[in-house]
């Protein structure tokens, strides 16, 4: 089975979430979460990362993490492989506790941020777990919300900033923000491509970025959150740029030459030769892959 594709780049932001294997719980006491608290804590550190908000539930976990390094893939690994580690240790317990891989949605920071903020926190409220998202001690919403101190792993001050840039204003805004959406859709049924939140153009910037850093990807992962050949060829009024997305609907997104050259009325030997063309040109000038 094909894995999705880790967009990784320098101020990247993403919600994260992590599920038991079998959908068994991960978190079997407070002590196991202050555990995961601590571990996390410490990636936060280590690998540069700012926390926006989180919540940890019983069989799985949300973080909503911005990357001031690509660097995602190493940072959830070691966390979700030292947790383990520990609970397994602690527990008696072996085998993987986790259900595969974690899942990362990219999320376009000044259109759903808050959203995916919201979402988190009253995850514990949509489960009916509790009435009240301040109910729930493991979040980052009463911390955001100044209802206790500050936690020394959440990064709140922009995400409060988009409110007021006076705390006390924008912590009583937070919250009615948040309440205003107990009972909303989740912001995720509005995702592009499969693991993109955000607006037809940031999703086809994070294609475009990444043309030629692809080659080592097998086709099935291709195809995962690809985009249309309507999305593809949207802007491409010049030759030069109907060319370059020939190149990327082809090795990025995995679409066939017969495919192509379908969508663009042309022969299939046209597109094979210009996407040929390409792949020589963009080849030799190809920057250090920033995708897993």
């Amino acid at each position: 089975m094909s894995r999705s594709l880790r967009i990784q780049y320098p101020g990247a932001l993403y919600h994260v979430t992590s599920r038991g294997n079998r959908k068994k719980d991960i978190f079997t006491s407070d002590s196991d979460r202050q555990i995961f608290i601590s571990l996390l804590r410490r990636i936060i550190k280590k690998h540069n990362l700012l926390l926006h908000a989180y919540c940890l539930m019983n069989n799985h976990y949300h973080l909503l993490l911005e990357t001031i390094d690509p660097n995602l893939s190493c940072s959830m690994r070691e966390l979700n492989g030292r947790y383990a580690q520990t609970y397994n240790k602690i527990n008696g317990t072996v085998g993987h506790l986790f259900q595969g891989r974690y899942k990362a949605f990219v999320i376009e920071k000044e259109s759903y941020l808050l959203e995916v903020a919201r979402y988190i926190v009253i995850n514990p409220v949509r489960a009916k777990l509790t009435k009240h998202p301040g109910d729930w001690e493991w979040s980052s919403y009463r911390s955001t919300a100044g209802l206790n101190s500050i936690h020394d792993s959440v990064y709140s001050d922009f995400l409060l900033g988009m409110f007021s840039k006076s705390r006390n204003i924008a912590q009583d805004e937070y919250q009615r923000f948040v309440l205003g959406g107990i009972g909303l859709k989740s912001p995720f049924q509005d995702s592009r491509e499969g693991n993109i939140l955000g607006s037809a153009r940031f999703a086809a910037e994070l294609w475009n970025e990444n043309l030629e850093c692809i080659n080592e990807i097998v086709r099935a992962e291709r195809m995962v959150a690809r985009p249309s050949l309507s999305d593809i060829f949207e802007r491409t009024f010049m030759k030069e740029d109907r060319n370059k997305a020939i190149y990327q609907a082809r090795l990025r997104a995995g679409y066939s030459m017969t495919e192509i050259a379908k969508f663009l009325d042309l022969h299939r030997t046209t597109v094979s030769g210009i996407f040929s063309k390409m792949f020589k040109t963009l080849q030799s000038t190809a920057r250090p892959p920033v995708e897993e």
